[in-house]
C-alpha cells in the first residue's frame, strides 16, 4: 500500500539522513521514478523533504525535523524482533503481515541497532506451543475472529473438558486470548462470562444477530475475572498415584501442573525401571483425573476409593468394547 511505503520512506530518511534515490528504491523495492513520486506526495502532505542533485546529492529531510514514530532504543529494537518467531500471528493468519511490518521497521532503524535486531531474530526462538498439546484446533480461528470483529453472535458445538460431553452454545464474544500457546474464546453465555478452548470447538458459525454483551465491559476485564476464578479456586480433590519409574519423565511432563508438591527427579541412572514412585496430585473435579487411564498399567490410583471405582468402570467398558469373543 502507498501509505505504508510513504511511512517507510519517511522513517528511512529520519534514521539515515540523506539517501540517494537509487538506495531508497532498493530498500523499498520500487523504481526510482516511484521514489520521486513518493517524495512529492510527502512534500504535498507538509513533510519538509527536499532533493539535491549532483554526485553528493540525494533526498533528505530539513535538519532538525523528526517524527515520533521511531526513537527506539537498542533494547526496544531487540525486543521487537523477537515477535518474528512468535506463532500467535500465524494462528491469526497474520504471519506474513507481521514479517512485512518488522522488515519495514528494520529498514528504518539506524545501522547500529539494525544489526542487533537482526541478530536477535536469528538467535532467539519463541515456541509457545507446549509439548504434546494435541492436534491443531479443528475450527479455524478466523471464524471466531469474524464474530469478534463484526460484533455478531457465535454458535458453536463444544466438547467440555470436565466430562467430555458435547454441548451447543450461543455466545456473545468479547475476544480471543492466547494463554501459553493455547487459544481461548472469551464470551458471555446467557449473560455470564465463560471461556472456551479453541481446540475443543467442534463446529462454529457466525450468526446475523448482533452481540448482546454487558455494557462498558472489555475483554481484559472479563479475562481477569475468569482467570481469578481459576487461580483462586481450591483444588479439592486429592489423588494419590504410583507411577513406574521408567515413565516418570513422561508423566511429569503431562501432569506437573497437577502435582501437590515439588516434582521428584525423573533421572533413572540408579533406579530400577519397574520401581514405583508415589505422587500426590490435585484436581479441581474428580472427572479431570480420567486421563490417568492413558498410562495403562504403568500408573495406579491408590486413592480416593471413588476414583478407583470410576476408573475400573471405564476400563471395563473399554474392555467390553474391544472384546472379540
Amino acid at each position: 500500500m502507498k501509505s505504508d511505503r510513504l511511512l517507510a520512506l519517511l522513517l528511512l530518511l529520519q534514521s539515515h539522513g540523506r539517501l540517494s534515490a537509487t538506495d531508497l528504491a532498493a530498500r523499498l523495492e520500487v523504481s526510482v521514478r516511484t521514489v520521486f513520486r513518493d517524495v512529492e506526495a510527502l512534500s504535498a502532505a507538509g513533510v519538509p523533504v527536499y532533493t539535491e542533485r549532483g554526485r553528493n546529492g540525494g533526498i533528505a529531510l530539513v535538519p532538525g525535523y523528526r517524527t515520533d514514530v521511531t526513537g527506539l532504543t537498542a533494547d526496544e529494537a531487540r525486543a521487537l524482533f523477537v515477535l518474528l518467531a512468535d506463532r500467535t500471528h500465524a494462528d491469526l493468519g497474520l504471519g506474513q503481515a507481521i514479517g512485512s511490518a518488522l522488515r519495514k521497521v528494520m529498514a528504518a532503524l539506524p545501522e547500529s541497532q539494525r544489526s542487533a535486531a537482526d541478530l536477535v531474530s536469528r538467535r532467539i526462538l519463541v515456541d509457545s506451543v507446549r509439548w504434546r498439546t494435541g492436534p491443531v484446533p479443528p475450527v479455524d480461528l478466523g471464524i471466531m475472529q469474524e464474530a469478534v470483529f463484526t460484533d455478531r453472535r457465535l454458535r458453536l458445538r463444544y466438547r467440555r473438558g470436565e466430562d467430555g460431553r458435547v454441548r451447543s452454545y450461543t455466545l456473545d464474544p468479547y475476544g480471543l486470548v492466547d494463554k501459553a500457546g493455547v487459544w481461548y474464546l472469551v464470551a458471555d453465555h446467557r449473560g455470564a462470562p465463560r471461556m472456551f478452548r479453541a481446540d475443543r470447538v467442534l463446529w462454529a458459525r457466525v450468526t446475523d444477530e448482533p452481540v448482546q454483551r454487558r455494557k462498558s465491559v472489555e475483554l481484559a476485564d472479563v479475562w481477569d475475572e475468569l482467570k481469578r476464578g481459576i487461580d483462586e479456586a481450591p483444588a479439592d480433590v486429592a489423588v494419590v498415584v504410583r507411577v513406574r519409574h521408567r515413565i516418570l519423565g513422561w508423566f511429569l511432563r503431562l501432569h506437573q501442573a497437577d502435582l501437590a508438591g515439588p516434582p521428584p527427579s525423573a533421572a533413572s541412572g540408579e533406579s530400577d525401571a519397574e520401581e514405583w514412585v508415589e505422587l500426590e496430585l490435585r484436581f479441581r473435579v474428580l472427572g479431570a483425573a480420567r486421563p490417568l487411564l492413558a498410562f495403562g498399567t504403568d500408573v495406579e490410583v491408590l486413592s480416593p476409593p471413588q476414583l478407583r471405582t470410576e476408573l475400573a468402570r471405564v476400563a471395563r467398558d473399554i474392555a467390553g468394547l474391544y472384546d472379540l469373543d
